[in-house]
């Protein structure tokens, strides 16, 4: 026998419920079936072996009583001979990742107290509630600030993160409930909780915690078994494609003119071949080159010839990317997900917040409103002896009303999902309880290089087609495990098709939009084999231009490396922690930002990227600048400024560069400027490693090379 799993249950619901679902809709016999085990909400079956795929297939998003349910299959055994096919490898390195997250929590919950928690960016401690509310589609909203009104210091909790809020007086993390980040300013953190818990007045002081997403696995080891396990669908045959057992194929490509104006012909062509694949399609976006753009154009086309798209991101901001631009253009995007990761502005065009304003839930809580009132008026006590039934009889009919009030309610979300041109999700939210089995033509994955190849394949049982953009040569997907990033966890969908099938399969956008040329030409050629040019808008253009800028040295060149060899600029590790920083570097790095704001620069033009959290912590307090933007390299992959700053940090005889080694790191930092870069680090440190040796030469080569022995005492504003 083979396990099926099924949730969520409908309340109340029996064996005899999930027999006659088997039956009715999947097929199956119920004399069939096996042992039925109920754990909480979810149920396990035992089914026939060589069921369980198709039960699942059929079953995933359907009504049983009055929900949806997801539907998913056991762990398949392993082939004969203890080989691995790609699916089970991928599942054994999702529950490695799964272990060492697990594990990592644990580490920093035993190893750190609240305030060390807070140096690491994974806390925030010493918390006070400032404000309560309700919004979101009925959530409980939660202001939190620091109890003597101070700043909030860095943290990795953003806008969408998932937390966990305790008490500070409760011993374990698992006193406390779970919530998601919806706002954050300087000095304030807002919550959205499921509901309000009874314990917020018993405690004066909190602490958040980031939080592990447990669905998110969840639904990547289901969507692997989905795949693994599929036949005689087109997800199978997708699925031959997407593992080199058979050739994709292209249709004959249509010379449609394009919605947006502005893209140039290669972004075109791009669109224009994607629209043609029969199975899958590759649009490769190197630093600027508007791959976005291209993207939301492709969208727009395959929604013109009236397919229905569903566009994703492994990333809320990825998806919020995609989905203003839809919503821009006029087309009827709906987003899915919870409304807190979602950017204020677009938080109105969710489908919790469309849900709530749709005229049949007014009256459904109206139904609600009544039905509260009858259970109250059934449950209390009067001088007259009630006539006999009676408060079962009132019961009776505010159970109806909020029946009546649920169908409502469901009614208005399939109106919403069925009327909608593109559903825009990330790829772990999408969820069979609230699609059900709604299928796509094509479905769309931007940012396709930052997900792990198992996120990938959930919209995959869902499509017709699939299109994948993004950019291997940046950022890869982020994987804790070490053990499963060296057995190739950390390979996305993207490269691995990319280095199976090559060009034939994608479009390498070509014409760059953001960088002055001189910033451009070392990305290129590193690359992306020297074949970005620049645009002539911003091929020259330079600091000075810009209005109100002073025209001085700063202002005037594109690229600089500011050399601290031999100048007694050593790394060290942050005390009380373990990541490294580098205090005379940060000095130096101080003194040029000012210098560049002295020269009119907006605050808001300018960042600062370091790629140690030490280092972005100390900036961050000897800049306390508003506007200024200092953050990791991670924190601006898909970002722009006008002028960038670049701390390398390492500084140490050994020439020990540590991740900084990892080049792709390196490709989105030098390329999120548009009139300046100016990088500052060891050049006697860096050398040794090929890649910086090469950057390097090239600097000097385009007369952009000093050395800190250069620098007079003069140009410190202070």
């Amino acid at each position: 026998m083979s396990l099926l799993f099924l949730e969520p249950l409908p309340r109340r619901a029996s064996k005899a419920d999930l027999l006659a679902f088997l039956e009715r809709v999947g097929g199956l016999d119920r004399g069939r079936v096996g042992r039925i085990e109920f754990q909480a909400s979810r149920a396990v079956i035992e089914v026939p072996n060589g069921w369980e795929s198709r039960l699942a297939r059929t079953l995933d998003g359907q009504t049983l009583g009055e929900r949806r349910v997801r539907v998913w299959t056991g762990p398949a055994p392993a082939q004969a001979g203890g080989d691995e096919d790609h699916f089970q490898r991928l599942e054994r390195l999702l529950e490695w990742e799964r272990e060492a997250e697990a594990q990592q929590a644990a580490e920093l919950s035993r190893r750190f107290s609240g305030a060390e928690a807070e140096r690491t960016g994974n806390a925030l401690v010493d918390l006070a509630i400032a404000d309560e509310d309700t919004g979101l589609g009925g959530r409980y909203l939660l202001q939190l600030v620091k109890r003597r009104r101070a700043l909030l210091p860095w943290t990795r909790l953003d806008v969408g993160s998932p937390v966990l809020l305790a008490p500070e007086a409760a011993r374990h993390m698992a006193a406390g409930w779970r919530g998601v980040v919806y706002q954050r300013d300087d000095r304030s953190v807002r919550i959205a909780l499921p509901g309000a818990p009874d314990e917020l007045g018993d405690f004066e002081t909190w602490r958040l915690d980031l939080a592990g997403d447990e669905v998110v696995a969840q639904r990547q080891q289901q969507a692997l078994r989905r795949a693994r396990s599929a036949a005689g669908e087109r997800l199978a045959e997708l699925r031959d494609v997407l593992c080199g057992e058979r050739e994709p194929r292209f249709g004959k490509e249509t010379d449609d003119p394009p919605l947006d104006p502005s893209l140039n012909d290669i972004q075109q062509a791009a669109v224009r071949f994607a629209l043609s694949a029969q199975h899958v399609a590759l649009i490769h976006g190197p630093p600027g080159t508007g791959k976005t753009t291209a993207v939301v154009e492709l969208i727009r086309q395959a929604i013109r010839r009236g397919q229905r798209v569903l566009a994703c991101a492994p990333s809320n901001l990825g998806v919020d990317n995609l989905f203003e631009r839809l919503l821009a253009a006029g087309q009827r995007a709906v987003r899915l997900g919870h409304p807190a990761r979602v950017l204020p502005q677009l938080r109105e065009h969710t489908l919790d917040l469309l849900v709530a304003q749709h005229p049949d839930v007014r009256l459904a809580r109206k139904l609600v409103k009544e039905a509260l009132g009858l259970f109250r008026q059934a449950g209390r006590f009067t001088r007259a002896k009630p006539e006999p039934g009676a408060r079962r009889q009132t019961r009776q009919e505010a159970r109806s009303l909020l029946d009546d009030a649920r169908r409502l309610e469901r009614q208005a979300v399939e109106h919403l999902l069925d009327t909608a041109d593109v559903l825009c999700a990330t790829l772990t939210g999408l969820d069979s309880e609230l699609i059900g089995t709604r299928r796509f033509d094509l479905a769309v994955i931007d940012e396709a290089c930052q997900s792990v190849e198992p996120g990938c394949w959930i919209p995959l049982a869902r499509c017709d087609r699939v299109v994948l953009a993004g950019d291997h040569c940046q950022l890869p997907p982020t994987v804790v495990s070490q053990s499963a990033a060296n057995e190739g966890l950390g390979i996305s969908m993207f490269e691995r098709l990319m280095e199976r099938y090559g060009r034939s399969i994608a479009r390498r956008l070509t014409i760059q939009y953001r960088m002055h040329e001189q910033i451009m030409d070392f990305p290129s050629l590193e690359f992306y084999e020297a074949e970005l040019t620049a645009h002539e808008s911003v091929r020259g253009h330079l600091l000075a231009d810009l209005p109100g800028l002073a025209a001085v040295p700063l202002t005037q060149t594109p690229i600089q490396w500011l050399d601290t060899a031999g100048a007694g600029f050593d790394e060290e590790v942050e005390p009380d922690g373990e990541s490294r920083r580098n205090p005379p570097e940060a000095e130096l790095v101080v003194r040029y930002v000012r210098q560049l704001l002295a020269s009119g620069l907006a605050p808001q033009d300018l960042a600062v990227i370091a790629p140690y959290a030490a280092q972005v912590r100390l900036l961050r307090s000897q800049l306390p600048v508003p506007g200024l933007e200092i953050d990791s390299v991670d924190g601006f992959q898909g970002r722009e400024k006008e002028a960038v700053v670049i701390s390398l940090v390492r500084s140490n005889s050994q020439g020990e560069i540590g991740f900084l080694a990892d080049v792709r790191r390196m490709n989105v930092a030098l390329t999120r400027a548009r009139r300046k870069l100016l990088i500052i680090g060891d050049t006697a440190t860096l050398a040794g490693h090929p890649f910086y040796a090469r950057l390097i030469e090239y600097v000097e080569a385009a007369h952009g090379y000093r050395t800190v022995w250069e620098e007079p005492a003069a140009n410190d504003p202070n």
